[in-house]
């Protein structure tokens, strides 16, 4: 069985370049694309912009990458699981832009409909408006917040046709559907790749249309 974007975790990966905007859909340690972040930590490729709720733990995950010194900056909205996030960030090895996780998954799912900002009540008021247009709705201070766009998203799903269609499983629903939507490349890797027709219509949650790469894990 062949699909016309089966490739490689190897030759996938290598389409990242030093300096890109990545995003990798996670909750913790929990529906990440492990095999592709073991081989992007290989690579050494650096410079990188990583686009995620957090930033897994020390030297596990996503956390490789910052041990590694292969990021630049994080956008997302949780880092105390790793507590490594804060010391490279003091020293200013990496900057950091906080947003609250729902602002996150809108500001995502925005970019990849075309919407270039939208407004929110949610961090109005404080620390996280600062330098923000605010204005009022119904009464109701809201911020203007900008889209979230990628160079590459790098998912992880559970099954794939050989079009590309994707069927998620429990936690690796989280932000990977939005994420798929809002970068110029998307990596997709998967459990198992199926022949077209084989998946109930239902339960795709992303259409092949967004999905450049497919890659399968090794074990």
């Amino acid at each position: 069985m062949v699909s016309d974007k089966y490739r490689s975790i190897e030759d996938a990966i290598a389409r990242v370049k030093p300096g890109s905007r990545i995003m990798v859909g996670s909750f913790g340690l929990a529906g990440y694309p492990e095999e592709l972040i073991e081989a992007l930590a290989a690579s050494g490729t650096g410079d990188l912009t990583i686009i995620s709720n957090d930033l897994g733990t020390p030297g596990v995950g996503l956390g490789k990458l910052l041990t590694n010194n292969q990021i630049r900056s994080l956008i997302g909205t949780y880092y105390n699981w790793n507590p490594e996030v804060a010391g490279a960030y003091n020293e200013g090895r990496i900057s950091v832009k906080l947003v609250p996780q729902g602002t996150f998954a809108e500001a995502i799912r925005a970019a990849g409909v075309g919407i270039p900002a939208f407004f929110t009540p949610t961090g109005a008021g404080t620390e996280l408006a600062a330098g923000k247009e605010t204005r009022e709705f119904a009464g109701k201070a809201c911020v203007l917040e900008e889209s979230i766009h990628a160079d590459v998203a790098l998912i992880k799903a559970y099954k794939a046709d050989e079009l590309g269609n994707l069927v998620y499983y429990k936690t690796a629903r989280n932000f990977n559907p939005v994420m798929a939507m809002a970068a110029d490349t998307v990596i997709a890797e998967v459990e198992e790749i199926v022949p077209v027709g084989s998946l109930d219509p239902e339960c795709i949650v992303t259409p092949h249309m967004y999905v450049d790469v497919l890659t399968m894990r090794k074990s």
